[in-house]
């Protein structure tokens, strides 16, 4: 028994591992996602195989192309990576549409660069841009100088390889240009027109030098039509060709570059008489009902030469005036008394009549959004002192003169404009503006002139209105509006031969929207046809093609 042998247990299979970790799943804080319970396994001999043949291809590749450029075109590349360089260079954008305010195409883009409509009296408005071989266009005049930020979009950039002979090899856009942004104007392109081709016949047929015309909506200061004669023109300067007529324009003595409707200075003659009144019916220096005796002319004694009386004359004698008639018929002697004073009326003094003038934006750019805008001046004693040191007293005759627009009174059409539309509004000084809004109007700036009764404008309306109807506008009265108005006629140069004609008015009388400046310059003193033949023929054409414009 205790010689038995020892029995042997045999096992015929061993546990496999996969069995010891499928049970090890039950074991707490078993990942699989940590790869636990996974056994490795070396790579297979075709994986490995495969793996192999991949990467000994792309190295045969790799290197065939190395043989390729350093061996087969090495010396060509070579002189291209010496001779090639690359440029950076803009991509121009296209600049923003103008149009009128019925939308008309004023300026736009072509493949050939930039064109303008092709109507006359639009050039001074629009101004032009830069002429080749600028690559990126930027404005030079007018709103495409002045709205530049909005017209103007940003350049693309682009490299371009080049070889030693200029010639491009390859080229990529690296940024593409962004437009500019269109803009709406104020003005009526067939106005504006209407305005320079009216200009133009009386200018030609009467031998004046040049001239400006301005319509606006007393309202809302938004300017229908600003133009200018002669002007230039706006496709050949951005065109940059042909340079012989760009040298006429810019040898021309008519001066075609001048804006005179915003920068010309001018002698305003008679059309500031109406604030000459506002300002002595507002200092109690007459009544509307006074009375002022025109026989043509009056004396003042000459304190050095007594037997020597200093003698201002009318244009005419008109006899007994009060302020409405003396309006109408621009009598000088009235507002020599009522200015500077004569007898018994003490008259303004210069340094209201600055005062007043100022008051009317006479000094000040009314901040029209065009570029160059001249302030003008109220002369007085003290600029006197400053300019003529070999005569620097101001004297009674000084002060006659700045009471009719005379001596060195100097005004540039936009103001005058401005205050008439004063006149018409019972003092409201409108900021003029050739931009809409994008809602389609104006952004409207005013201010108001105060302490002057509504019932003095009133009279200086009325007066006006006496101007059209039989007084020195008259040519005016037949057309079938009620319009107010006045002329000026200031004479220019040493002997006088020459003037500077105006006329400044507003319609309908009753509730304005509508006011015409015209300014024409340096035409014979015999002559007797100007502005006023001007805005006659402009109200004609209004009246047939725009008449709500000035018509209730």
């Amino acid at each position: 028994m205790f010689w038995r042998k020892k029995r042997v247990i045999k096992y015929e299979d061993f546990i496999s591992p996969d069995e010891i970790f499928i049970d090890s799943k039950n074991i707490p804080g078993f990942s699989r996602e940590q790869f636990e319970g996974r056994i490795e396994r070396p790579i297979d001999k075709k994986t490995l195989w495969g793996i192999s043949i991949f990467f000994l291809l792309i190295g045969s590749l790799l290197f065939i192309r190395i043989v390729v450029l350093q061996v087969v075109h090495g010396q060509a590349l070579r002189a291209r990576a010496e001779n090639n360089r690359l440029d950076s260079v803009q991509i121009p954008f296209q600049r923003g549409i103008i149009y009128d305010r019925y939308k008309k195409e004023l300026a736009w883009n072509t493949p050939d660069g930039r064109t303008y409509i092709d109507l006359p009296g639009l050039s001074h408005v629009l101004g032009y841009v830069s002429s080749p071989p600028q690559e990126i266009t930027i404005g030079r005049e007018g709103v495409e100088k002045q709205y530049e930020n909005i017209l103007s979009g940003e350049p693309g950039l682009k490299l371009i390889e080049v070889d030693s002979k200029n010639q491009i090899k390859s080229e990529s856009v690296q940024k593409l240009p962004i437009p500019g942004k269109s803009i709406i104007l104020t003005i009526d392109a067939e106005l504006q027109s209407a305005l320079y081709n009216a200009i133009n016949t009386v200018v030609e047929e009467r031998g004046f030098q040049g001239g400006a015309g301005i319509i606006m909506n007393p309202k809302t200061g938004e300017i229908l039509a600003l133009t200018n004669w002669p002007e230039y023109d706006a496709n050949m300067l951005s065109r940059g060709e042909p340079f012989q007529e760009i040298q006429n324009f810019l040898q021309d003595e008519r001066k075609p570059f001048l804006n005179r409707a915003v920068s010309g200075l001018y002698a305003p003659g008679s059309v500031i008489k109406p604030f000459i009144a506002l300002a002595a019916l507002n200092e109690k220096i007459v009544s509307p009902e006074t009375q002022i005796f025109s026989g043509g002319s009056i004396s003042v004694p000459n304190p050095f030469f007594p037997d020597k009386p200093t003698v201002f004359y009318d244009w005419k004698p008109h006899g007994w005036v009060d302020m409405r008639r003396a309006i109408a018929v621009s009598s000088d002697i009235y507002f020599y008394t009522i200015g500077g004073g004569y007898g018994d009326i003490r008259g303004l003094g210069i340094s209201k009549i600055q005062k007043y003038a100022k008051m009317f934006g006479f000094g000040s750019k009314t901040r029209i959004d065009l570029s160059a805008e001249q302030e003008g001046l109220v002369p007085g004693p003290e600029w006197k002192k400053s300019n003529f040191p070999e005569d620097p007293l101001w004297r009674i005759g000084d002060t006659y003169h700045i009471s009719i627009g005379q001596g060195n009174f100097q005004v540039t059409p936009i103001q005058v404009a401005v205050f008439t539309a004063a006149i018409a509004n019972n003092g409201k000084l409108i900021q003029p503006r050739l931009l809409q809004s994008e809602n389609g109007g104006v952004d409207v700036n005013y201010r108001m002139i105060d302490n002057i009764p509504v019932e003095y404008f009133q009279v200086v309306q009325e007066g006006m209105e006496q101007a059209v109807q039989f007084g020195t506008a008259s040519a005016l009265s037949d057309l079938g509006i009620n319009m107010a108005g006045k002329t000026g006629t200031a004479e220019i140069g040493f002997k006088k031969k020459l003037v500077n004609s105006w006329f400044s008015g507003f319609a309908p009388a009753e509730d304005p929207k509508f006011v015409i400046t015209i300014v024409l310059e340096r035409g014979p003193a015999s002559n007797l046809v100007g502005a006023v033949a001007v805005a006659r023929q402009v109200l004609q054409w209004t009246l047939i093609h725009r008449p709500e414009y000035i018509t209730n």
